[in-house]
């Protein structure tokens, strides 16, 4: 029988699915009535960011399991690379 995560990645082909990457630093900030985080992990330039009603834990250097998809974003007229968590667990 197939996880969520397996249904989830065979009905989305632009998903990508991480197991076991440490966050190098993890920031909140309050965007409306939403929590915007953003984490680095280890080994890549690119920011991760999701959304949450509420603040959350601090995931700085601990191992954490990822889906998520690459995203274009607009900061300051210059088009950068962001990946959109969709999904993310301790490890």
């Amino acid at each position: 029988m197939k996880s969520s995560l397996d249904k989830m990645l065979a009905n989305h082909n632009k998903l990508i699915h991480t197991e076991g990457v440490k966050i190098t630093s993890h920031t909140q900030r309050e965007v409306e009535e939403w929590v915007q985080h953003t984490v680095m992990i280890e080994g890549c330039d690119v920011p991760f960011k999701f959304k949450r009603p509420k603040k959350f834990r601090c995931l700085k250097g601990n191992k954490v399991n990822m889906t998520y998809y690459a995203e274009q974003e607009k900061v300051a007229g210059f088009e950068i690379e962001v990946m959109k968590v969709v999904r993310i667990k301790r490890f």
